[in-house]
């Protein structure tokens, strides 16, 4: 992201009027010009013929386009009384290969509670994959289960990082209406096959969060981007996503960095890039071994994997106005999980 602004010098305009201008000090300027300008561009005193000067990123004469940080530039998750509504878009790609999955989705605050926050989530439209609504019957199936989960209430650490299914015993309650309905519409062993491995997953709390927690949508929208940045505007980060079905889910090394400027529509922008940062090689992820099966000291990483990660804020505070999200590793071909989240409310 952009480390500075520009000045175009006027005519008349001297070092101590262009500080006074952005509310600087003329010595700060100074030295924050040379330390970014050509050696011939340098001002020894005063300004000596230049036409450009090289100015903070948050010295502007408009305030209110600076971001509202916290400490140590911090974004700070307080989305009390939000309500979204959101168009979900999930492309999976394994080498050639690929699937698109449409549905919209509402994300409501519940509360704020010993630093968590809880969301109540439903799904408010029908599901389509590759443009059209599903209809073959392994789709159906998880399509007609899956309103056992809906409304979800879930919860997310101050960061905003997803942490807990919080509803979990209502899902019982649910399933034998929907089960129901279920052999109304369908029949046959698939059926049978399909119904006991709900049940079997939705009398194990434990079950029920391994499998929420591989919900890309989720895990997009609640990844835990409100960080301190520090002074540079930008922090190291590692973290995990299901781009693969592991017990443990593959690691990620990237910076995740932020303008301290909102843009010309008023939005704050996180961005955040880098690679796969592993012990366990291809074959370990081939093998879904939850760790590497060579011990070393010194392990050569391995990077056989990106990460992207673009978000845009209306406020400081609030959830995503958009999100997209991108992870890849390499198997025996790439595979690719793509995740595009936009805001749809009605104005």
């Amino acid at each position: 992201m952009q480390k500075y602004n520009i000045h175009t010098v006027q005519k008349d305009e001297t070092l101590k009027s262009i500080a006074s201008l952005y509310g600087l000090d003329k010595d700060a300027l100074k030295l924050f010009h040379n330390n970014h300008c050509a050696v011939k561009d340098m001002i020894l005193i005063n300004l000596n013929g230049q036409k450009e000067l090289f100015i903070p990123r948050t010295a502007v004469a408009d305030k209110n386009i600076l971001v509202k940080f916290g400490r140590g530039n911090s974004l700070v998750f307080q989305p009390e009384n939000s309500v979204r509504r959101y168009s979900v878009v999930i492309t999976i790609e394994k080498g050639e290969n690929k699937s698109e999955l449409k549905y919209e989705t509402s994300v409501r605050w519940l509360k704020t509670e010993k630093r968590h926050h809880f969301f109540e989530i439903d799904r408010t439209s029908n599901v389509y994959l590759n443009e059209e609504e599903v209809n073959e019957i392994a789709d159906l199936l998880a399509y007609r289960t899956s309103k056992i989960l809906y409304p979800l209430h879930i919860s997310t650490d101050e960061q905003g990082k997803f942490e807990a299914v919080e509803n979990a015993e209502v899902f019982i309650k649910r399933w034998p209406a929907i089960k129901e309905e279920l052999y109304k519409e369908f029949e046959g062993q698939t059926v049978d096959e399909y119904c006991g491995k709900i049940e079997k997953v939705i009398s194990q709390p434990e079950a029920i969060d391994l499998y929420l927690k591989n919900d890309y949508f989720i895990r997009t929208l609640f990844f835990g981007i409100y960080q301190s940045f520090g002074k540079e505007y930008r922090t190291e980060m590692t973290a995990t996503f299901p781009v693969v079905d592991n017990a443990i889910e593959p690691r990620y090394k990237f910076t995740l960095q932020t303008d301290p400027l909102k843009g010309e529509t008023g939005l704050i922008t996180v961005e955040g890039s880098g690679k796969l940062y592993e012990e366990r090689d291809v074959d370990d992820f081939i093998r879904r071994s939850p760790f590497s099966l060579i011990i070393e000291d010194e392990p050569v990483m391995n990077e056989e994997g990106t990460f992207r990660l673009i978000s845009y804020l209306k406020e400081e505070t609030s959830l995503p106005e958009s999100l997209y999200l991108e992870c890849s590793i390499m198997l025996q071909e790439e595979k690719k999980i793509s995740v595009s989240v936009s805001g749809i409310d009605k104005n």
